[in-house]
């Protein structure tokens, strides 16, 4: 090889070198655009992903909380509250100020106490202030409409609440012919359906509710028979 060549041989080395480095640059650029890229868009899911499971948390969330809300059959003005807010208070644990209020206003109606605490402990659990996103308040849960032919003026006045729900239960016996299940089922889902299903109807609610009722009676009857004893000794 020629001296002359010899340059030139070690400029063509020194351009392929140089062309080298460039193309490994290149690919690490390319590298890094697309790690950069691919963390964008895992930001970009996750952000996303974010609202939606906010979203079915609180649906979540709130179909627990309205559980038993939406009961079938309110056209009787009686509103079924979830069973939540009766479950707050355990049965037996009516405040005793409300104890002289369900004796009077069953014994005014010719109902069983222990019923008329039973349906008041699952209804608002006893408490006075209860309100149901339907628009049923106080103790007894009353609609304004039932309410008010019921006369009572404030269903959040414990004494009134009382009085309408004692009265109207009342009345549920009388049209059942005195059949404990089918007037409590007739509060909860309306007369309508008990007729319609000639008895209580195949509402889940319904039917818990029945139940409830009766056996938070049952447990207030006990607690009765057992305070008798010491109160005759005292």
């Amino acid at each position: 090889m020629s001296s002359e060549a010899l340059p030139a041989a070690a400029l063509a080395h020194s351009g392929e070198a140089q062309a080298y480095q460039r193309m490994l640059q290149i690919q690490s650029l390319i590298e890094q655009a697309r790690q950069s890229a691919a963390g964008s868009l895992q930001v970009s899911s996750a952000a996303a992903a974010a609202p939606q499971a906010g979203a079915t948390d609180f649906a979540t969330a709130l179909q627990s909380a309205t559980n038993g809300v939406n009961q079938p059959g309110s056209a009787a003005g009686i509103y079924a509250p979830a069973s939540y807010r009766a479950e707050a208070n355990a049965a037996g644990a009516q405040p005793a100020e409300y104890e002289a209020l369900v004796v009077s206003a069953a014994q005014r109606y010719g109902i069983d106490p222990a019923l008329l605490h039973g349906l008041i402990q699952q209804e608002s659990g006893f408490d006075a202030n209860a309100l149901s996103s339907a628009g049923a308040a106080g103790l007894t849960q009353l609609m304004p409409a039932t309410a008010a032919s019921l006369g009572v003026a404030d269903p959040l006045n414990p004494a009134e609440s009382i009085q309408g729900g004692a009265r109207y239960l009342s009345q549920l016996l009388g049209q059942f012919g005195g059949n404990t299940t089918d007037a409590l089922a007739a509060y909860n889902a309306g007369p309508g359906a008990v007729q319609q299903y000639g008895g209580v109807p195949p509402y889940a609610e319904t039917q818990s509710y029945v139940s409830k009722v009766l056996g938070y009676a049952e447990s207030y009857r006990q607690s009765q028979s057992q305070a008798a004893p010491r109160g005759a000794l005292a």
